[in-house]
């Protein structure tokens, strides 16, 4: 009986962190409320300060909302970032929700193609670190609102730029990962106190 007890607690555990690894990676919709726009109050440095206050992971998804007559490309590198020089871009996503997943470690530079927005301030960086660990720079309570319930921070709630007769996003993937995990650490413990 003993080693039962014990093999039912190590494929517990292995369960658990199994579900828990692959809710980590997180949605961030980019702005918060204020979304992807051309000259945003703050000016050019409105999308910096709100990446810095979030801890990027390999696996985590840029959501990019905007209107009509705006852009997402990614551009190759940092000198093109500073430049605003569009042309220099992997591909241009046109239609939003834009759906970014950063699949690397490293800068990714994100800019509008969109003649003038860039040099506007409709341009942002962000540096993604491993996907290991939570983020330590987002501790529950600094004033931000996760996308997904078991995530860390995104400075405002998720909603589109206002945009009359259109429809609200459907909810993020990861929030339904994130809502299936708990449930299932919920049966596993419950199968476990039933067996002991």
């Amino acid at each position: 009986m003993g080693q039962l007890h014990n093999m039912v607690i190590f494929v517990a555990i292995a369960v658990a962190a199994t579900i828990l690894q692959g809710t980590e990676a997180a949605d961030y919709t980019v702005g918060g409320n204020t979304g992807w726009i051309s000259a945003p109050s703050g000016g050019a440095s409105f999308y910096s300060n709100w990446a810095s206050n979030i801890t990027f992971k390999e696996g985590d998804v840029l959501v990019f909302r905007f209107t009509t007559g705006h852009t997402v490309a990614e551009l190759n590198d940092k000198a093109s970032f500073d430049n605003c020089n569009v042309n220099q871009n992997q591909e241009v996503l046109t239609t939003s929700p834009a759906r970014v997943t950063l699949n690397r470690t490293g800068e990714f530079y994100f800019a509008c193609t969109v003649q003038g927005h860039c040099s506007s301030g409709q341009k942002l960086s962000v540096n993604v670190t491993g996907s290991s660990s939570p983020s330590p720079s987002s501790p529950p309570g600094s004033g931000t609102t996760p996308t997904s319930p078991a995530t860390p921070a995104t400075p405002s709630p998720q909603s589109p730029p206002s945009n009359p007769g259109s429809t609200p996003p459907p909810p993020s993937p990861g929030s339904a990962t994130s809502l299936a995990a708990t449930f299932s650490l919920l049966f596993i413990v419950l199968v476990i106190n039933s067996l002991f």
